[in-house]
């Protein structure tokens, strides 16, 4: 049987810096295009679970080990990435520590949730939807 063609799967964490004073995010500013800052995360590989991968990718791109994932929600607008299709399943976790950027991260960095920097793909929307997450809590 011939498989259908399907989005590509990625995972991504809103990371929660366990020693912020205010709300604040990790953020990553990307090595490769589409260039700017965006949370950590990226592609599921074959038999890892999205937890898994976020984690993985998390400890990658910032040197963090997250814990304590909880689902933030899943993001499959067929326009969110413009290099194609892609659905991410995105999880809030908190992480000890200060963020180094490294694997496909030029920088890491912790920001206000109040300061943040232009985001590419979709994070907007994603860290305003953690906002209202973080406010029904």
């Amino acid at each position: 049987m011939t498989r259908p063609r399907t989005p590509l799967l990625a995972a991504d964490v809103v990371i929660e810096p366990a020693a912020a004073e205010s709300p604040s995010v990790v953020l990553i500013r990307r090595a490769n295009p589409p260039l700017g800052w965006a949370l950590p995360g990226g592609f599921v590989d074959v038999g890892e679970t999205v937890e898994a991968a976020a984690v993985r990718e998390a400890r990658e791109e910032t040197g963090l080990d997250v814990r304590q994932l909880e689902l933030l929600g899943v993001y499959s607008d067929p326009d969110r990435d413009p290099r194609g299709h892609t659905v991410s399943t995105v999880f809030v976790g908190r992480a000890d520590g200060h963020p180094v950027g490294a694997d496909d991260a030029a920088e890491a960095a912790v920001f206000p949730l109040d300061a943040l920097p232009p985001l590419v793909f979709d994070h907007a929307r994603i860290l305003a939807d953690y906002r209202a997450w973080r406010a029904r809590r």
